[in-house]
């Protein structure tokens, strides 16, 4: 019997590498004879470096970096086992969480520490980058990132902008003759969990500027601000990706990726399945195991559970997910081949001591989901 094990995190807890441990742990108390395959998987977000690198036999490799205000800061990205192949996310440079709220301002905040990243992969000689845009503190269209690889963003009087989205409206020269060469020799694979295209109401500015800090004004003025970038960017690409879908994302650098670089836009889970080869292990398994914090009506887009399922299904694979906690409405789960869902929560119980006691409650449901399975073999039910 082979069974494979491929879950996300439960955030804030555990990693995808701590739950899938706990699972087999659980498992095998009871199925001892089993081949067991743990691939911990995420979606884009974050943990989608960790999870690749453990699954891959890839390492982290911190780089010096500047934050979305400018300080230096250590960070990481992640070199797959392939040697060739680095994951960047952009909130591991460019992120929300690195600023204090009260310093939180996408008029400013840039996203150079991004393609310092980028440029760092470039210099350990891969040739492929898969880039996580999730949790932004930008909204700059990646003019930081651009900047960062050797791009020269002048204004009238031929003086380098000003760091951040307030001061793309001063844009008057876009020069990217003088961006790094090993570009053009990179795919880059961009996990977008988001639709939305780069102006207008549904766009980066009006969606996602607030949670970043702007104002109703500053939202304004920021769309205003992509509308010139965007032009520019246009005119010296030759590429309108403005109402691509997607292109919205973390402030607006889907569209400099799409604009200039070989870019594919696709689900995060995706992504992150094919880079573990999992069709290659599904082929073979006799059940898949899945699992995130919580399974609800989001999962439905994207998400870790849904996407190992829909994949699982290709090859008639029974799928069990474990989740901290679940919606009562499984129905929608169960269309996209999900078969079970469990809680691992075992009865009443503090969110605190939910978080603390997330391993220990893994390894136990799991372990009691094993009982049942066997059981249901040996009665052949």
């Amino acid at each position: 019997m082979k069974i494979v094990i491929a879950p996300d995190s439960f955030k804030e807890s555990l990693s995808a590498k701590q739950v899938a441990t706990a699972i087999q742990q659980g498992f095998s108390q009871i199925v001892s004879d089993a081949e067991y395959v743990c691939l911990p998987v995420a979606d884009g977000g974050e943990g989608t470096t960790d999870a690749l690198i453990s699954s891959t036999q890839g390492r982290l490799i911190e780089s010096l970096v500047q934050d979305p205000l400018g300080n230096h800061i250590t960070t990481h990205w992640g070199l797959l086992g392939d040697g060739k192949t680095a994951v960047i996310e952009t909130a591991a440079a460019s992120g929300l969480d690195l600023i204090h709220p009260t310093q939180r301002n996408p008029l400013i905040t840039s996203s150079y520490g991004t393609g310092q990243l980028i440029k760092a992969a470039l210099d350990n000689g891969v040739s492929r980058i898969i880039i996580g845009l999730g949790g932004s503190a930008t909204n700059d269209c990646g003019a930081g990132i651009l900047r960062a690889l050797g791009a020269h963003l002048l204004d009238e009087a031929g003086r380098p902008l000003a760091p951040g989205g307030g001061a793309l409206n001063k844009l008057e020269y876009l020069d990217i003759s003088q961006l790094d060469p090993r570009l053009k020799q990179v795919k880059f694979e961009v996990a977008c969990d988001v639709d939305n295209p780069l102006l207008g109401k549904e766009g980066a500015s009006a969606i996602f500027g607030p949670q970043k800090g702007a104002t109703p004004k500053q939202v304004e003025q920021l769309d205003k601000n992509l509308t010139h970038f965007s032009k520019h960017l246009t005119k010296a690409s030759g590429n309108d990706v403005t109402k691509i879908p997607g292109t919205g994302a973390a402030g607006g650098i889907g569209a400099i990726l799409c604009a200039l670089f070989n870019t594919e836009l696709k689900s995060g889970i995706e992504i992150v399945l094919d880079a573990v080869d999992i069709n290659q292990h599904l082929a073979s398994a006799d059940l898949v195991i899945t699992g995130e914090g919580r399974i609800d009506s989001q999962s439905l887009r994207g998400k870790t559970p849904v996407g190992v399922a829909k994949r699982a299904k290709q090859f008639d694979c029974p799928v069990i997910a474990l989740a901290g906690s679940k919606t009562q409405d499984q129905a929608p789960l169960k269309d996209c081949g999900i078969d079970a869902i469990f809680s691992v929560i075992p009865g009443i119980t503090s969110l605190p001591e939910a978080l603390q006691q997330a391993e220990l409650n893994l390894r136990i449901c799991s372990q009691n989901i094993a009982s049942v399975w066997e059981m249901s073999k040996s009665k052949n039910l």
